[in-house]
């Protein structure tokens, strides 16, 4: 066993823009998290698209692990740029929706590492910290990655109404190592009884 890789979490799960190409530099700090994830023991899963999508699971299969892609067909009306045949995945989990793929995304993933990205992004990150909040303390945690989460963090705390909790739930870092070292300190809260467990939960969230 990798001495970098955490006993009781699996899967990860990535969340980014879809409209970054392999020459965007956004696009190779996926591609290298991911294949440092698999090299450690991770599965990666992601929205079975393009851009980080793609670049996600081409890390983690260059990586020696396997990638896991959540996907739905879209609607031609939608702006909304579907499954990606480029994007190469071991297994493939097809859903109905946009709202269904987003919530088994959730549900597949034990922790979430959230990249730079859009609307699509901002909902999925939205999800995921409301998720957290709800289930505080046994809830599945988020890696927040770039600096620039330091700028959005701050403008939520200065101008939202926050409760203490919802800032515990989240780790800002900007490389691969920081992935890695996050997801280890997560595990190590939750053996300290700071978090019950992040098991994997499907159905609702539930436990």
């Amino acid at each position: 066993m990798n001495n970098l890789k955490a006993e009781t979490i699996d899967q990860v799960a990535i969340f980014g823009s879809s409209h970054i190409n392999e020459y965007s530099a956004l696009y190779k700090e996926v591609y290298e998290v991911c294949k440092k994830l698999a090299e450690t023991g991770y599965k990666v899963v992601n929205g079975g698209g393009p851009g980080a999508m793609r670049a996600a699971s081409l890390g983690a299969r260059s990586g020696g692990g396997k990638a896991i892609g959540v996907t739905f067909e879209a609607d031609p009306k939608m702006h909304f740029e579907g499954k990606d045949p480029l994007n190469k995945t071991d297994i493939e989990i097809k859903t109905k929706n946009y709202v269904e793929r987003t919530l088994a995304l959730l549900g597949e993933g034990q922790v979430y590492v959230i990249f730079n990205g859009g609307t699509g992004t901002i909902s999925e990150f939205g999800m995921a910290w409301g998720l957290a909040k709800l289930y505080f303390g046994h809830h599945k945690p988020l890696i927040l990655y770039g600096k620039f989460w330091e700028n959005i963090i701050k403008t939520f705390k200065d101008n939202m109404i926050m409760r203490p909790e919802e800032l515990e739930v989240y780790k800002i870092v900007d490389s691969s190592e920081g992935v890695l070292q996050a997801i280890l300190e997560f595990e190590r809260e939750l053996k300290k009884g700071q978090h019950l467990h992040m098991k994997a939960v499907a159905d609702g969230f539930s436990v």
